[in-house]
């Protein structure tokens, strides 16, 4: 890969090469870039008023998203990683303000069991029959994603903290497990689409 002529400093080189290497040099080079930048996260609170949980979960994205294209060739060093990472960062605030924006003047789209014309027996059944076939779609869909994701995923939808979560799978920080839960979510989401598509 010839970044000739870029416009990233000896530390981008750094991170990129021990990216490629794969192995033990990638999960550093992975976390190395993770804490470089972890200020983008008080920025985003400060700047746009965001939760500090939303404006992790848009850098932990960014990150993640940095990650994939530098591995698969995308990015190809016409600016600096930070400037780079920036900007998707930048772009996922920008979505995350304007999802807020349209959910809050949106009807709730879901359907109301409330509103159809059934006796309250009926309403009862059928919201049983809705609650049983999402779980076994979600039970579903979570054993696919395998072990570890689906260890996780339990977890935090008992209410685990990502710092007990780090704890009991033994990842290395509440940040990594973190990072790790966002990808198992992600995965999730990805699966759901794939069955819409159908």
């Amino acid at each position: 890969m010839n970044f000739a002529g870029s416009f990233f400093n000896s530390t981008d080189q750094e991170i990129i090469s021990s990216l490629h290497k794969g192995g033990i040099e990638k999960i550093k080079a992975e976390e190395r870039l993770f804490n470089r930048y972890a200020y983008f996260i008080n920025e985003a609170m400060h700047k746009y008023s965001l939760p500090q949980e939303e404006a992790f979960d848009a850098y932990a994205d960014t990150i993640l998203s940095g990650l994939e294209k530098i591995v698969n060739g995308s990015y190809q060093g016409k600016a600096s990683l930070k400037t780079w990472l920036y900007q998707i960062f930048h772009n996922r605030i920008v979505d995350l303000l304007r999802k807020k924006t349209t959910n809050k003047n949106s009807i709730h789209r879901t359907i109301d069991i409330e509103g159809l014309n059934f006796s309250d027996s009926v309403k009862s059944i059928v919201q049983k029959l809705v609650d049983k076939t999402d779980f076994d779609i979600l039970k579903q869909k979570l054993n696919q994603l395998g072990d570890d994701c689906r260890q996780m995923l339990q977890q935090w939808a008992e209410g685990f903290s990502d710092k007990e979560i780090a704890v009991l799978l033994n990842y290395k920080t509440p940040d990594v497990a973190k990072t790790s839960r966002l990808r198992c979510l992600e995965k999730l989401k990805k699966l759901y689409k794939n069955e819409e598509r159908l």
